[in-house]
């Protein structure tokens, strides 16, 4: 085996490493870098946290890009019909993609390229999504200097790898660590304009914005999830298909809101100005989250639902026709995984977030 790949399987058992480390996002995305970088060769990196359930990004973290022209960057990725977008990738059946091989070498056939990576001086661009227990936790886009030349199939393989685990470990990120202490200031009403830039703000919306704040700073006047959830609602304005509303985002205190975004027409009939709302996710809405966050498999998810929601192992057994027995190993599972004893731990856990696991 030859340095690179020496180099390529300690990066990705370094990348294993980082799932179970109690790291946040962005450690978790720093520490990546270190390790990918020398293996990967790239120059650049962009870093996305994901709505799990979409699979929308709803943050951004680079720390060698300025990211001044990001809001150009999220209408691209919400209104072109480019190649190897998050969402294909995902399609795909891999988790790692490269500009040079979806386009047969051929650049300038992909509008990202001749628009946004080209401009900024870049080359190459490898992008991977980060997905586990059935969720899109995360994505990243990698760029290299054109001297560089293309990536090559053994490094767009060594991301794939990689990417299985960043998934795990940008899971883990979410599980709940405790009940926030406070209580929940309630939604907050956001309008921009055509250029989301902030028109007006109601409720505790300047607060919000705040706590929703993109790691890294970029030319975008509101967070990107804001952004997204505004981009997403013109498309739905326009007849275009959209992923299903709304954009899911957990904040720097680890409360979860539900972003809905609303295209207001003008005189002109033009769907320019969008009203977004932030509402405190329900206990409900966020239980499917937190059932993802521990890794549970969808039959596993299934049971602890159906569980929490008051069925007993018989009603278990009927609804999903499995055995009783079969129903106590799945619960097995599922107490193990979210570190509980029994199901009124179960109930506090998934659905206040209380306990550790």
């Amino acid at each position: 085996m030859g340095r690179r790949g020496v180099a390529g399987r300690a990066a990705v058992e370094g990348i294993r490493e980082l799932a179970g480390a109690g790291l946040t996002a962005p450690e978790v995305f720093r520490r990546a870098d270190e390790l990918l970088r020398p293996a990967l060769e790239f120059d650049a990196v962009c870093w996305h946290t994901a709505d799990p359930a979409t699979g929308l990004v709803n943050s951004v973290q680079s720390e060698d890009l300025t990211l001044d022209e990001f809001e150009h960057a999220v209408r691209l990725e919400v209104w072109a019909d480019d190649v190897a977008t998050f969402p294909k990738i995902r399609r795909s059946g891999v988790q790692a993609e490269t500009l040079s091989r979806a386009t047969h070498g051929l650049l300038r056939e992909s509008v990202r390229f001749r628009e946004q990576v080209a401009p900024a001086g870049f080359g190459d661009e490898l992008r991977a999504v980060f997905d586990a227990a059935g969720g899109m936790w995360g994505c990243a886009a990698f760029l290299r200097a054109p001297d560089r030349g293309p990536y090559l199939e053994g490094q767009r393989k060594l991301a794939d790898a990689a990417a299985r685990h960043l998934g795990q470990a940008l899971r883990q990120c979410h599980v709940p660590a405790g009940a926030p202490v406070e209580a929940d200031p309630g939604p907050a009403v956001l309008v921009l304009d055509r250029h989301n830039r902030l028109q007006a703000l109601s409720g505790p919306a300047e607060e919000l914005l705040a706590r929703l704040a993109d790691p890294t700073p970029s030319s975008l006047a509101v967070p990107t999830s804001v952004a997204m959830a505004a981009e997403q609602a013109r498309r739905v304005a326009h007849g275009l298909p959209a992923p299903q509303m709304p954009v899911r985002v957990r904040t720097r205190d680890d409360r979860w809101y539900l972003l809905h975004g609303s295209a207001l027409r003008g005189s002109d009939g033009a769907a320019n100005a969008v009203t977004v709302v932030a509402s405190p996710a329900s206990p409900a809405e966020v239980m499917p989250l937190h059932l993802a966050a521990f890794g549970l498999t969808a039959r596993e998810q299934e049971v602890a639902l159906l569980l929490v929601r008051g069925g007993d192992t018989r009603d278990v057994s009927r609804l999903l026709a499995m055995t009783p027995y079969t129903v106590q190993d799945h619960l097995k599972s599922v107490f193990t995984k979210t570190g509980v004893g029994s199901r009124r731990e179960l109930i506090a856990r998934i659905m206040l977030g209380e306990g550790h696991g």
